[in-house]
């Protein structure tokens, strides 16, 4: 019988209820249990494909094409296992579907109502990935904050379902701050308190309660929390911040959250977790031998957040390399001809990020250009890769209005151009190339030995692609399409000979870096920008 978990949010939002679930996660599996995770978002959005990244940060893709949170990348990039359309629900799609059922006819002429049409379709929702039979538990994060009026269904259906499953089956993990105050020079409880007073007042008891804290909490703290709280002493368990988010899962199990969990759980401990190879990764990553700075040319910079999974990538592939990725951010809308070489030259490597839209795009053709020619290794990843076909196209193949169709409905070379298929969608959500592709990699190219095989899959998140009726120019002019959809004979990777390294993914690789596996592309881009480095200290 699938146990369930459920992780909850008090006093302000950002805590880190993803990193704290992922880091439980990690524990449970390293203990043996199979173990997901599944995010509840209180938002009506269906999904966050069509949200600015400004308003949620990245959009992160699964396999099977779900434009998800950008908390699912934490929990694949912890567990090494892929996520799912049923790990990631909004308010939006809960509503959508009892609207959907009500029209139909499901409800049978009665009144739908948030109690207990919405909520039972919150439980199904939340049972889904328990009663497939590939988990031990599921652990499931609710979004927002306790006390959020939009949560309120979410934290109704967690109450139902723990009175439904019963005690030793279904308990609440309660994510709170101990601020600590300057002034007074102490940790001060009363937050948590009210907090948990709060998720008392919707009908919750939470089994345990983590507290995130710049400071150690003391015995005499702790005991005060499990008294006010109702909770057993060994069931406060400290958060102290970290200088590394994969830190986390090493002070979780030092705060013993993991036994906690299984006790109340009635679950063995079976063996002491593996974290070995964990522990070996957090090794390589605080004692770097070797240094690189890499520009990520985007639109979004001004929140990291845009960027997340390409900056978790460089964390693994730095790590695997034993090198500190130090990553520098450069609004594209900054780069001209006169100051690119100010901007890039300092370098030792240039990802050009993915996006949508005209702004910025002629800055990164700008800055494409330079690397290229300077001979500093670049990375292209989405749009990135295309801007980089249409630089080439204008610069060296002389097709000086090549652009992508996306900007110039009526370019005069449209070099990337959108596939037929797409031409007639008029809504925006979900209706790209989205998920898991297959991709076909020539041998005696860059890509090829970066992967060491022919056939890969890779995941995609566009519109628009590489126009094949210039592929021959293209390849003429020493531009190599490395990597071929086996299917539609769309271009995914495109690559330069003659040069350190300039690779462009049409796929987002970032989305498929683990702790486990950092992704081989993002380990080359890295290993070529610390040969970088190394050439221009000679």
């Amino acid at each position: 019988m699938t146990k369930y978990i459920f992780v909850t949010g008090g006093v302000t939002s950002s805590l880190g209820k993803g990193i704290i679930s992922a880091s439980l996660a990690k524990l449970l599996q390293a203990r043996g249990y199979r173990v997901t995770i599944q995010k509840f978002d209180p938002y009506i959005n269906i999904d966050p494909g069509t949200l600015n990244p400004y308003e949620h940060g990245e959009c992160f893709v699964t396999e099977d094409g779900a434009e998800t949170d950008l908390d699912l990348g934490h929990y694949e990039r912890f567990l090494n296992t892929p996520t799912s359309q049923a790990n990631n629900i909004t308010t939006g799609r809960i509503y959508q579907n009892v609207i959907n059922k009500e029209r139909a006819g499901d409800y049978l002429g009665k009144t739908v109502q948030v109690v207990p049409h919405i909520t039972d379709e919150i439980k199904r929702n939340m049972r889904i990935l328990g009663e497939s039979g590939d988990y031990d538990i599921v652990i499931t994060e609710i979004g927002g904050t306790v006390g959020d009026i939009e949560s309120l269904p979410f934290v109704e259906a967690v109450r139902q379902f723990k009175w439904e499953e019963g005690a030793n089956n279904a308990i609440v993990i309660h994510l709170t701050l101990v601020p600590y105050l300057a002034a007074a020079g102490e940790l001060k409880t009363k937050p948590t308190q009210h907090s948990v007073k709060a998720l008392l007042e919707y009908g919750i008891q939470p089994d345990i309660l983590v507290c995130r804290t710049e400071h150690h909490i003391s015995a005499d703290i702790r005991k005060k929390i499990a008294l006010f709280c109702n909770v057993n002493v060994n069931a406060v368990i400290e958060s102290i911040d970290a200088s590394s988010i994969y830190s986390v899962p090493l002070l979780m199990m030092k705060e013993q959250l993991d036994k906690t969990v299984l006790a109340k759980l009635k679950l063995p401990s079976k063996n002491e977790p593996d974290m070995e190879s964990w522990k070996d990764f957090l090794g390589r990553l605080k004692n770097p031998t070797a240094d690189v700075r890499i520009g990520l040319v985007g639109k979004y910079v001004e929140l990291p957040d845009a960027y997340k999974s390409i900056t978790e990538s460089f964390i693994h592939a730095g790590a695997k390399n034993e090198c500190k990725v130090r990553v520098e951010y450069i609004p594209s809308e900054s780069i001209y001809d006169d100051n690119v070489k100010e901007k890039l030259a300092h370098l030792h490597g240039v990802l050009v990020a993915p996006g949508f839209g005209s702004r910025g795009i002629e800055g990164k053709i700008t800055a494409i250009k330079y690397v290229r020619e300077n001979e500093i290794p670049f990375f292209g990843i989405c749009l990135g890769m295309q801007c980089a076909v249409i630089e080439y196209g204008r610069n060296v193949l002389g097709l000086k209005n090549a652009n992508t169709t996306e900007i110039d409905e009526n370019a005069e070379h449209p070099v990337i151009n959108m596939m037929e298929e797409q031409k007639s969608i008029t809504l925006k959500g979900g209706t790209m190339r989205l998920g898991s592709y297959p991709c076909d990699i020539k041998k005696g190219t860059k890509a090829f030995s970066a992967y060491g095989k022919q056939h890969i899959n890779e995941r995609h998140r566009h519109r628009y692609e590489f126009n094949n009726s210039y592929l021959k120019q293209y390849e003429d002019a020493g531009m190599t399409a490395s990597g071929i959809n086996p299917n539609s004979n769309l271009v995914e990777i495109i690559e330069l000979k003659n040069h350190p390294f300039f690779v462009g993914g049409q796929f987002h690789p970032e989305l498929k870096s683990t702790v486990a596996n950092p992704h081989p592309l993002f380990v080359k881009f890295v290993a070529a920008a610390m040969d970088h480095a190394k050439k221009k200290t000679i």
